[in-house]
């Protein structure tokens, strides 16, 4: 279901995210980068979907091969995560750039994400395939019934890799 770029996107997944990740330890800010490892602490488990609806809270990390702007880390904002006959679904409720999409099971500890970008003066929700340079696709990592991280490789705008984190 997912369009070639996005494909191309999922498959460049790994390097893109071991690259960044180390360029971004090596030139982001030292204010920054404890925000950095926390988010990134911790493995994956298998919870069930319904333990993760509910109201969270979520933040975003920018990463990106700019010097001067390696890593930006967002204050929290509103998401919801709901679990009904659509299946498991996200959608970040504030902020200038919200994200709206469903997770699927893949068969291992983490789960598929498919969603697109909405920007904030925009009413409504754009979805997947809507508007190809908003289409989002990456993983979801669920750390704890409190904690998990939605990793976004090559978004269209401002960053080479974005992670969404969720606590409540």
């Amino acid at each position: 279901m997912l369009v070639t770029a996005d494909r191309d996107r999922m498959q460049r997944y790994a390097p893109l995210r071991d690259d960044i990740i180390e360029y971004v330890q090596e030139h982001a800010s030292r204010d920054e980068l404890p925000v950095l490892n926390e988010v990134l602490y911790g493995s994956a488990i298998d919870i069930a979907p319904a333990a993760l609806a509910g109201v969270w809270y979520c933040r975003t990390l920018k990463l990106s091969r700019n010097p001067e702007l390696a890593l930006i880390v967002y204050g929290d904002f509103a998401c919801l995560v709901t679990d009904d006959h659509e299946g498991l679904r996200l959608q970040k409720l504030t902020g200038s750039q919200r994200t709206n999409g469903t997770f699927y099971d893949i068969g291992e500890t983490r789960r598929a994400y498919v969603g697109a970008l909405t920007l904030g003066d925009e009413s409504g929700m754009v979805d997947y395939g809507d508007l190809p340079d908003r289409n989002q696709v990456g993983y979801l990592y669920v750390l704890s019934p409190d904690r998990m991280r939605l990793e976004l490789p090559a978004p269209h705008y401002e960053s080479d890799f974005d992670i969404l984190f969720l606590h409540r």
